[in-house]
Parts: C-alpha cells; structure tokens; sequence
C-alpha cells in the first residue's frame, strides 16, 4: 500500500529522514516507534502530504505521490491534538469533509450516523464537541477521518493525552475497527507498548533511520542491536567474553551466570564493535523458592529491591560476582510469597534465553 524509496528530508542543514526504504502492505497495522525527534512523525507526514521530501519517492497504491497535494491523497490523519472544532456539533465535526460531497443532505446525515455507530457514538451527533471527554473526541476525531474511507489512516500519537485506563480501552476498540474495515492503519508512537499490543509491524526509528523492522515478536525476542533491545521493553545486560566460536555455537563467559554456549540465531545481527554483552528479558529468569529445582540452570544471588505491582512483582537481583542488579518479574499467583529485601536467593535461567551483542 505504500513504498518508501531511498527518502530523504532536510530542513535546512539538518538531515531528518536518511534514506528511508521501506513498504507497509496493504491492510495491515504498521507502527513508526521511536524516541521524540527521531523522524517518525516526519515520516508521516510525508504519506499525508503536509511535508515535501527533499530526494527520494513515496508511493500509494503503486501510485507516486510527488505532485499530489495533501487532500488529493486516499490518506486521512487523526492529528495527535485531535483538532476538533468545539463551536461545532459532533455530526458537524465529523461531516466536516462532506461541504462539497455532491450527495443529498439526508445521504450525508446517514454516514455520519454511520461513522458515528462505527466508533461507538450513536446518538451522539446533537451534542456540543467542547462537552465531550478526552476518549469521546478521539472517536470524534477517528470517525471524521473514515467517513471520506480513505485508502490509508494515520494517527499521530492520537492516544497520549489520554489516561492509562482509557487509552488501554481505546487501543483495543482500534484494533478491532482496523480488522472491521481492513484498511492500512499507520500509527506514530513513543509508547513501546502501545506498539506492541497494536501491531502488526514496527519500524523503530532512531535519528532519522530505520534501525529494525520486523513483526512485535520478533523485536521483542531477537532485536538486531543493543539500541532496539533497550529501547524495546527492560532488558538487562551483563558484559561477556567469547572464548570460543564455531559455525554452530558460539562460547562465552558470563559473571554471574558462568561458562554457557549460544547458537548464532541467539548473535544480533547488527554490530556496534564494542565489547560483548548478553542481554535477557525480565520474565526470562526465575526466583526458586524453597523446595523447587532449576530445570536448566541456576545462580545464586540476593535481593536488592522489590517493586510491588499488584499482578506483578519486579525484584532487582544482584548475582553473586556482579556489581550491578539485574531485573526479575514475577507473577503473583495465590500462595506465591513476596520475597523480602536483602533475602539470598536462587535464580532459574536458560541460555536459550540469552541474546549475544557484540
């Protein structure tokens, strides 16, 4: 649905978008995830028109947009400000892009209680916008974008002013209108887990750049550098030295873990030739309590810290032989005791978990 080809954008002497090459299929939901100034809403606001590239091609439907005005293009945006007009009514707002749609004024009111329905505001059309709440004008907003049923829509961080509790709720409604209508979704987030949970693909961005494009999974599981691997979730790190290597394994020495062996689908794919580290996830390691055995393997360490969540608790561990504390989550399941500062503690592990950067 849209093709990016070697795009590049400069304001002036500063490069914004460096050789930017990628594609978004068609119907799919697509993420631009990066830290603030990193390109992404930049990015976006090439598919939409409102930013000239300075070199390069992007393409809609097999179509260049280089001579194609912003409202000539099959894209809407929801902006991240929403942009509601608040003298307006909400079927006023959200009929907004029909004033020159040559249909009857009763076909018009129709699709606005058709994109009103859709986004869960029947009924709501006489009332005043400025009355309406943070999540309310979102769906204002989203149903004012697909009432024109565009090819493409792109949101531009349309859920961060949103509480935690409602942007949960709002970001479970989006991906069950996207699957509902099958058209390309491309959001611009800072949020790692908004990102993960919309999904389909994610293109994570740093300093103009695409650094990883792959599927939530896989850049949850397997990230191509140390970058994305920190960026993406909490991941803990310990400096490791390789004392051997072959095509099938490669073996390295680990503080706190000892000698253990990774396969090269475990090795990241980009290099930073600095010093080899192993990297882990959270939930990849266990706490043993009394009585339990390891299934793999098992260090030895204390408690450092204990954050209580609720559902969860994080407990940072220092390892025997290591300086710094690395983060453990448990589930805390009935029966399950929350383990005290300064406990000594044994930790399950596997090597298969591990992610070598080098």
């Amino acid at each position: 649905m849209i093709e990016f080809r070697e795009v590049q954008k400069y304001y002036g002497d500063y490069h914004a978008l460096r050789g930017i090459s990628a594609e978004i299929r068609a119907g799919e939901f697509f993420s631009l995830l990066g830290p603030s100034g990193c390109g992404k809403t930049t990015l976006l606001r090439t598919i939409a028109g409102f930013e000239d590239i300075s070199s390069g091609a992007v393409l809609i439907d097999g179509k260049d947009m280089s001579n194609v005005p912003a409202n000539k293009r099959p894209t809407n945006m929801v902006f991240q400000s929403y942009a509601i007009f608040p003298h307006l009514t909400v079927a006023e707002n959200v009929g907004f892009g029909l004033r020159r749609d040559p249909r009857s004024s009763a076909e018009k009111a129709r699709a606005v209680e058709e994109a009103l329905e859709l986004v869960g505001l029947k009924g709501y059309g006489p009332r005043a916008a400025h009355a309406m709440s943070g999540g309310q004008r979102q769906r204002v907003a989203l149903a004012r974008a697909l009432i024109l049923k565009p090819k493409v829509l792109l949101l531009d961080e349309p859920m961060s002013a949103l509480d935690k509790k409602i942007r949960e709720q709002m970001q479970v409604e989006l991906i069950k209108l996207q699957r509902e209508l099958g058209i390309t979704f491309v959001l611009v987030t800072h949020d790692q887990e908004e990102a993960l949970v919309m999904s389909d693909r994610i293109a994570v961005m740093f300093d103009g750049e695409i650094a990883q494009l792959a599927d939530p999974e896989t850049l949850y599981r397997h990230p191509n550098s140390r970058r994305v691997a920190n960026f993406i979730g909490v991941m803990n790190f310990l400096p490791a030295r390789v004392t051997a290597e072959s095509d099938s394994h490669v073996a390295l020495e680990v503080p706190g873990l000892g000698p253990l062996e990774v396969t090269p689908d475990q090795v990241a794919a980009q290099t930073s030739g600095g010093e080899a580290t192993v990297g882990f996830r959270p939930e990849t390691l266990t706490l043993l309590y009394e009585g339990q055995t390891a299934s793999d393997r098992e260090a030895p360490g204390v408690i450092d810290e204990v954050v209580y969540y609720g559902d969860m608790t994080y407990y940072d561990i220092r390892l025997d032989g290591v300086s710094a504390p690395v983060r453990i989550s448990m589930r805390n399941v009935f029966g399950r005791p929350v383990l005290d500062v300064g406990s000594r503690i044994r930790v399950a592990w596997s090597p298969g978990a591990l992610v070598l950067f080098r």
